[in-house]
């Protein structure tokens, strides 16, 4: 790993900087915090006084707030925007507490949108039978309990008279129902735990589906739209289901109940029944008054437990960068302070329910002599058995449970809310993706991919037929803004780039040079202008079809080429992108070399072939098929035979062989990350590759011999980068200047990069 090791003139001092920078998850005071807790600055104060300029005040205190608000100007264009309205993804929560309990009408609308799509889904049929089932197994067992209610008085009746022979009988009675009852209510409760997995396995996909379709989860994670998306997939769709289900049926038992039981209440003494009417609505009000700040604190509880669990995993992911800066300390704060919040948050939710337990457990006791009580003196006067009196209390019991569902469970419709509540904004913002709401700007940038071969079918000019065959990109009048502040990043970039046209993009840093790649990618369209890739559509198998909406709106009017409407995949039109830090899966090392163009050929369907219950539609079919255009799938020496081509070829003894699996992040250093990237480069064989940075852990000799490979290879590619020695494998040259907002002369100037150019650049 590359570092930059600053030592203090106090020789005790060391300061180690990572490659990869660790950013903490706290606000820019802590970031900041965090370098000078872990660097001596009581020698080096003089130079970075000259540097910070204006943040440091005359009386020797940092001016952290003027500081940050500049900083925060100048790293605007390296990353997206954090909207300041919008919820901190992971952030400590500031402004928690003035969040609106939502209103009845809103829980049950998002109830309903998050509930509804699974029963009208493709598996409607299966699931509407189980639920059926579970309700005919409810119903079942409200009948077992009103036969134990008329049990229970005759076998009362019996003790009461000494009558032997007729208690031995409704004792067997008794038994006998319990043999036959207890199956009905264990069949009831799995058939419902089986229903509540099986609809929360198809929300488990639904949700993801969405979540990952038309990078909707780099538009939530970039834009901080809301937090935890990751706990609202496992967690709250875990909990929704289950809990929905159970509380249909409460509903439902409670309604059979009520038309049970209230017969029998009523027959024995009308006033009883006034008198639970009475009992259950006044304390159903008490409870709502004593709860009513249970969902708020149930909603930001989840948020504060997500978010300390959240700051732990960066720990585990950023575990090297954080023994180089020593910043185990500041972890610490930064955790515990997270920890202090959930624990503050439920300890305040301890206190609400106390309240309301003081106030359910008198209620629930009170119930118990409150009937009996009631038709006493008709049991003194001979009116009514002894019996009556239990199977009235019984009754009772059984009616005011149904009555007082909002005392006993109001906790758990609290936490239920929240849920509803979480999930509900989360299909907001999914559907507002679809929709392409998450960005608020009326002007986009055109991205646009066009088939090179209907170009050759539709021009007639022998000169614009080559023309036009050798172009592979088109930049016309791109002007590009960051998504939230629309601050210019580029102006008016208009630039052609043809076959074996190699580009590289150079300029300070902030300028916005890794912005432009996102433009391209699609990642962000803020600005206006139009960006043309002339693609081989043979590559994609894929036919458009009438039900999928694009990711990106195609619009070419004056363009002779055909338009590609359909879903987009750059890797499959022949479009590859290589991050500075390439993206590890889970999987064996075989995995790691054919994604992503192959990765639904090698990833297994199961532990076991298809094991018994399975459910289809966890079944995933292919996306990209293996008819039309696609390539092959490489064999096994193709895959040997490019990590040779890649210096790689070591890695098959260190690890044993193609399907080991490991945890590759943590396992290959930087550079064998990177020089796996250009397997997978190889291995793909795209028309035009973007490349950030991508050898930023390379040595010169690796990175010369990598870019020879994919010139050879007949690729195109633009590369972004700071490296003198890049220059020596491109032919043309964007610089990329830092905008000028008083003014609007454009920021860019392209030239081309011959001998001349590349001696005197090497020897500066």
């Amino acid at each position: 790993m590359t570092a930059t090791i600053l030592v203090d003139t106090k020789p005790s001092t060391l300061f180690i900087t990572p490659k990869k920078p660790y950013y903490t998850t706290a606000n820019n005071f802590h970031l900041v915090q965090f370098s000078i807790q872990n660097h001596n600055f009581s020698s080096t104060m003089p130079p970075l006084k000259r540097r910070l300029k204006g943040y440091y005040s005359s009386s020797k205190n940092w001016n952290f707030k003027n500081s940050f608000r500049s900083a925060a100007a100048s790293s605007a264009t390296e990353s997206p925007q954090l909207d300041k309205g919008s919820n901190n993804n992971n952030g400590d929560g500031d402004g928690d507490g003035q969040r609106k309990v939502p209103g009845l009408n809103t829980l049950f609308r998002r109830f309903w949108k998050v509930a509804a799509p699974y029963w009208f889904s493709e598996d409607k049929e299966p699931a509407r039978l189980q639920l059926a089932a579970v309700f005919a197994l409810t119903l079942g067992t409200t009948g077992i309990s009103v036969g134990f209610n008329f049990l229970g008085r005759d076998f009362y009746n019996a003790l009461a008279n000494k009558d032997q022979e007729q208690f031995t009988k409704q004792l067997l009675y008794y038994l006998g129902a319990f043999a036959g009852g207890i199956p009905l209510f264990v069949l009831r409760d799995y058939a419902r735990e089986i229903l509540a997995l099986r609809w929360r396995s198809w929300m488990t996909k639904f949700y993801m589906e969405r979540y990952l379709k038309n990078q909707t989860f780099y538009k939530i994670q970039s834009q901080s739209i809301i937090d935890n998306p990751d706990q609202r997939i496992v967690d709250d769709l875990s909990s929704f289901t289950g809990t929905a289900l159970s509380f249909s049926l409460t509903l439902f038992n409670a309604a059979v109940d009520l038309i049970s039981f209230s017969n029998i209440l009523y027959g024995i003494y009308p006033p009883l029944f006034v008198v639970l009417l009475a009992y259950s609505i006044g304390g159903t009000a008490i409870s709502v008054f004593l709860g009513r700040e249970l969902v708020t604190l149930n909603f930001l509880q989840e948020k504060k437990e997500a978010d300390f669990r959240y700051g732990l995993v960066r720990v585990r992911e950023n575990a090297e960068s954080i023994a180089f800066f020593g910043g185990e300390e500041n972890e610490i704060q930064l955790l515990l302070q997270r920890f202090k919040s959930a624990f503050e948050n439920l300890t305040r939710l301890l206190v609400s329910s106390r309240n309301l337990e003081f106030f359910t457990s008198g209620y629930r006791y009170l119930i118990q002599i409150l009937p009996a009580a009631v038709v006493a003196p008709m049991y003194f006067s001979g009116k009514i058995e002894f019996g009556v009196i239990n199977q009235s209390v019984s009754a009772f019991n059984h009616i005011l449970g149904d009555f007082s569902l909002i005392v006993y469970q109001f906790q758990a419709i609290s936490a239920f809310s929240a849920v509803i509540d979480r999930l509900g904004e989360f299909d907001d913002v999914l559907d507002s993706s679809s929709s392409k709401c998450l960005s608020s700007s009326v002007e986009e940038i055109s991205l646009t991919y066009c088939d090179e071969r209907s170009s050759l079918l539709l021009e007639s000019n022998g000169s614009i037929l080559m023309d036009r065959c050798q172009k592979v990109l088109d930049l016309e009048n791109l002007t590009l803004q960051t998504p939230t502040s629309k601050a210019i990043l580029i102006r008016d970039l208009s630039l052609v780039i043809n076959k074996k046209d190699h580009l590289l993009v150079t300029g300070p840093s902030g300028s916005g040079k890794t912005s432009l790649l996102r433009a391209l990618a699609g990642l962000w369209n803020t600005g206006r202008g139009k960006i043309t890739f002339y693609v081989n559509e043979g590559n994609d198998p894929q036919a458009p079809t009438s039900s999928e909406v694009p990711a990106l709106k195609v619009n070419t009017a004056d363009d002779t080429a055909e338009e590609l409407e359909g879903p987009i995949n750059r890797n499959d039109r022949g479009i590859f992108f290589l991050p500075q830090r390439p993206y590890m899966v889970l999987g064996t090392l075989r995995q790691q070399l054919l994604y992503p163009t192959w990765a639904d050929d090698v990833i297994p369907t199961s532990d076991g072939g298809n094991p018994a219950g399975s459910l289809p539609f966890l079944m995933r079919n292919s996306s990209s098929g293996t008819s039309g255009g696609k390539r092959s799938k490489p064999t096994t020496d193709d895959l040997i035979q490019v990590l040779e081509d890649v210096r790689l070829g070591y890695i098959l003894s260190r690890f044993g062989s193609l399907d080991s699996t490991h945890e590759w992040s943590s396992v290959l250093s930087l550079g064998e990350q990177q020089r796996l990237a250009f397997a997978r480069l190889l291995l793909s064989k795209p028309k035009v590759v973007l490349l950030d940075e991508s050898t930023s852990a390379l040595d010169e000799a690796n990175e010369e011999h990598l870019y020879r490979q994919i010139e050879a290879a007949g690729m195109t590619y633009i590369s972004v980068g700071h490296r003198r020695t890049l220059y020596c494998h491109h032919n043309r040259n964007l610089n990329i200047t830092t905008v000028d907002p008083s003014s609007n002369e454009r920021n860019w100037h392209v030239e081309p990069i011959n001998r001349d150019s590349l001696y005197n650049i090497l020897n500066r």
